[in-house]
């Protein structure tokens, strides 16, 4: 028998499993999905599904509110893992790109944005699929200094 890789990025939980493979309650994941922290797939019903990086997203989120980060702290950490260099861009896309310029909101929230960005599905971006769990933005920077 074949066996079947799915990408991480494929939507396939319902938001019951995601809720439950997370830990995370489903009004809170509904609050989450509103303030802009995560961005499940919708169907043409409107229904969200959910994909590997999403659960990983809500357990990396459910640890920041742990630590004691409310919402909008979450959001403004997300909001300040730069995009630019996860997903490299040319000096001039940055220029016309408000998540550049801007730390108030992550970079898929952003309404307008550089060329190498505006075409794309945020949720299989690098820059939404990086967790943002406080290691890895240390390990990154540490990557961008001398």
């Amino acid at each position: 028998m074949a066996e079947v890789k799915l990408d991480k990025t494929e939507p396939i939980y319902t938001l019951s499993v995601a809720a439950r493979l997370s830990c995370t309650p489903q009004h809170s994941i509904r609050q989450y999905i509103d303030k802009g922290l995560i961005i499940p797939f919708r169907t043409e019903t409107n229904r969200h599904l959910f994909s590997e990086v999403d659960i990983s997203r809500l357990i990396c989120i459910r640890g920041y509110l742990k630590q004691g980060l409310n919402i909008a702290g979450i959001k403004a950490l997300f909001s300040l893992v730069p995009c630019w260099a996860l997903k490299p861009c040319k000096v001039e896309d940055r220029e016309n790109c408000e998540a550049y310029h801007s730390s108030s909101y992550p970079c898929w929230e952003a309404t307008s944005k550089g060329s190498g960005c505006k075409n794309t599905d945020c949720r299989i971006c690098n820059v939404y699929q990086f967790s943002g769990n406080d290691m890895e933005i240390k390990s990154l920077l540490k990557e961008m200094l001398p």
